[in-house]
């Protein structure tokens, strides 16, 4: 299990964190900013250069995960990671990943008001012999402290969330454990399928409103937009894979078996191992059948009728151009085979 303690910088994670696993039996501490560090070393300065924050970098939040799940296996238990998270695509990412290795995440804010959290970020000394450093720090902070505000919205819904305006880092502690201990703070409602471990079949399925826009949908566990669908389970026809996964994600249950439209091989790309990519197409979704939508908040978060055009600056490169021919092959009446998002044959 992992405890995630988060917050605008200087609320107070570190120091909770560090007497919390105290308070919690065998739980260790896991600080993500230790990566980063790291990546200033490993990565070359023009591909550090590209991004202010290291939570920007792919390699970063893949390595946060690959860590905490690596640290459990070897030492068990809880692990206590203090960690400041504002954009909830990141957050989707790591959570994610984490639940496709099994791995609960109780999800916790500190949330000082705003007058003590700037007193806070004053008051800091990061480098005594270094002031300009300290200085620069405190800017930071500073400069955070809107993004926090923009995502409290999302944060007081996903996350268990302790005022601290009046606490010690101790007092702090005390709340979080009981909370984990309790049960109020809830493991995190996230689903994610386990990682492959080879080659996959996937089925997705397109459905249209009367202007013929896509329809697309939001996962919480993945960054990027999505079709409807999902890996085709051992034994399982992929169009009947369609169905099911439609029915699950959307509430919509599919009068007929959809069609064809494109099969695309997926290249492996460590560390995913590719296999086929297979869109149907699942025909007129009417007004009244879309207002009956329901979303898996562990899952979906969100759903929307796209263009094309739309749908380019939504889905990941990958899966657009698989669209893109998907919507050719509708058009033409026929099914075009892939490889890479390209036709060939």
């Amino acid at each position: 299990m992992i405890v995630w303690i988060n917050g605008a910088f200087s609320a107070g994670k570190t120091s909770a964190a560090r007497e919390l696993v105290d308070l919690i039996p065998n739980s260790t501490f896991y600080d993500p900013e230790l990566i980063g560090a790291g990546l200033r070393y490993l990565l070359p300065q023009k591909r550090l250069a590209e991004v202010t924050d290291f939570q920007d970098l792919p390699i970063w939040r893949r390595l946060v995960v690959d860590t905490a799940a690596a640290l459990l296996a070897e030492v068990s238990g809880v692990l206590v990671v203090p960690m400041t998270l504002l954009r909830q695509e990141y957050r989707d990412e790591i959570f994610g990943g984490l639940a496709s290795r099994r791995i609960p995440v109780r999800h916790v804010l500190l949330s000082p008001e705003e007058t003590i959290l700037r007193k806070r970020i004053a008051d800091r000394v990061e480098f005594a012999d270094d002031p300009e450093h300290s200085e620069r720090i405190r800017q930071w902070a500073y400069e955070h402290i809107e993004p926090y505000r923009a995502a409290l919205g999302w944060l007081n819904r996903d996350a268990h969330t302790i005022d601290t305006s009046t606490l010690t880092p101790y007092e702090t502690a005390e709340r979080i454990a009981e909370a984990v201990r309790t049960g109020a703070a809830t493991a995190c409602e996230i689903v994610q399928t386990p990682e492959p471990t080879a080659e996959t079949v996937a089925a997705g399925v397109l459905l249209f409103d009367e202007n013929d826009r896509v329809l697309l949908v939001d996962p919480t566990y993945k960054p990027g937009w999505e079709f409807p669908g999902g890996v085709v389970e051992t034994g399982e026809a992929p169009a009947q894979a369609g169905i099911r996964e439609v029915a699950e994600e959307i509430g919509i249950d599919l009068e007929r078996v959809p069609k064809l439209l494109v099969i695309d091989w997926e290249a492996p790309e460590p560390p995913g191992y590719g296999g086929l990519r297979m869109l149907f197409d699942g025909g007129l979704l009417p007004g009244a059948d879309a207002d009956r939508l329901l979303l898996p908040g562990s899952e979906l978060r969100g759903w929307r009728f796209v263009t094309e055009e739309e749908a380019a600056t939504m889905l990941p490169p990958t899966r657009y151009e698989r669209l893109r021919w998907a919507l050719r092959a509708r058009e033409r009446s026929t099914v075009l085979n892939l490889e890479a998002g390209v036709p060939v044959g």
